[in-house]
């Protein structure tokens, strides 16, 4: 598909790369977010990507809409012929799913949600065709995600799960938005995952909690000193399940400034990916702990 190309007012291009999400549009928006960064094309002053599409803040006065529009379409030109390979890091995010606080939370405002009788991770692994929760759970956590974009809040990962779409885990949002959300809640909708860094409103489906705080405006968070946003869009995420004791302990280490991360820097090949999709990811999980 070519990009769709549309203005925004006078200071805004958005660029449309697929109707879809999938991890070749979001290749395509990430590859072109680059090399519109690189171009130094003057008048711009932002670049903001998303899922499978990217906005640009450009200063009309130095530059036309007109001749910013050709610039970035021959970067696009560009961007089809480039190798879809990333260097990137992978990341091990702790996860408590089934937690009290998140458990508390969703009971409060079952009349939002599509079945009152059942906890979220009930109704998802339900609709999903899973037996169990546990088994869910297994397929939440079971292969890592592409961090597509970062935002809707300050901090918050959009992330999309690295299996064939047959396996895609699919999950409405809640019929009306909840007004509370625990901070560092993993919720679920359409096909994204996300991490909540702060507490506030939603309408994801709420799965379980991270100890692992990945925004900290006062950058006193031992792994967020040098900046307060934790994940940048290409980051690669791999779900840890852990229980209350590990939970509990990752909290006390992150107070105490021990905790850092599990996390290793990979080059992501996207066609290769594609031609062995669990032993790819099984390589890019291993490479975590230098396996």
């Amino acid at each position: 598909m070519k990009n769709r190309y549309s203005f925004g007012g006078d200071e805004h291009l958005f660029v449309e790369c697929d109707e879809s999400m999938s991890l070749e549009a979001f290749f395509k928006s990430l590859s072109m977010t680059k090399a519109v960064k690189a171009s130094g094309i003057r008048g711009i002053t932002e670049i903001c990507p998303a899922n499978a599409s990217f906005q640009i803040k450009f200063d009309p006065d130095v530059i036309s809409p007109g001749d910013l529009l050709r610039e970035v379409q021959a970067i696009e030109d560009a961007a089809e012929r480039a190798e879809p390979v990333i260097g990137t890091r992978i990341i091990e995010i702790p996860v408590f799913y089934q937690d009290p606080w998140t458990h508390e939370t969703l009971m409060r405002f079952r009349e939002r949600h599509q079945d009152p009788k059942a906890t979220d991770l009930e109704y998802a692994a339900r609709i999903n065709n899973y037996a169990t929760v546990e088994d869910f759970i297994a397929a939440h956590s079971g292969a890592p995600w592409f961090v597509s974009m970062v935002g809707f809040v300050a901090g918050l990962p959009f992330m999309y799960q690295m299996v064939d779409r047959p396996r895609q885990l699919q999950v409405p949002k809640y019929l009306r938005p909840r007004t509370d959300t625990p901070k560092l809640t993993v919720g679920y909708g359409g096909c994204f995952s996300c991490i909540y860094s702060v507490r506030g409103a939603g309408g994801y489906q709420m799965f379980g909690i991270t100890p692992m705080p990945i925004f900290d405006p006062e950058q006193k968070v031992s792994y967020l000193r040098d900046f307060m946003v934790f994940f940048r869009p290409g980051d690669i995420v791999k779900f840890k399940s852990v229980g209350r004791e590990e939970y509990d302990q990752t909290v006390a280490d992150v107070e105490a400034g021990r905790f850092a991360p599990a996390m290793r820097d990979v080059t992501f090949d996207l066609t290769e990916f594609q031609k062995g999709i669990d032993a790819y990811n099984a390589k890019l999980e291993g490479a975590i702990h230098g396996r």
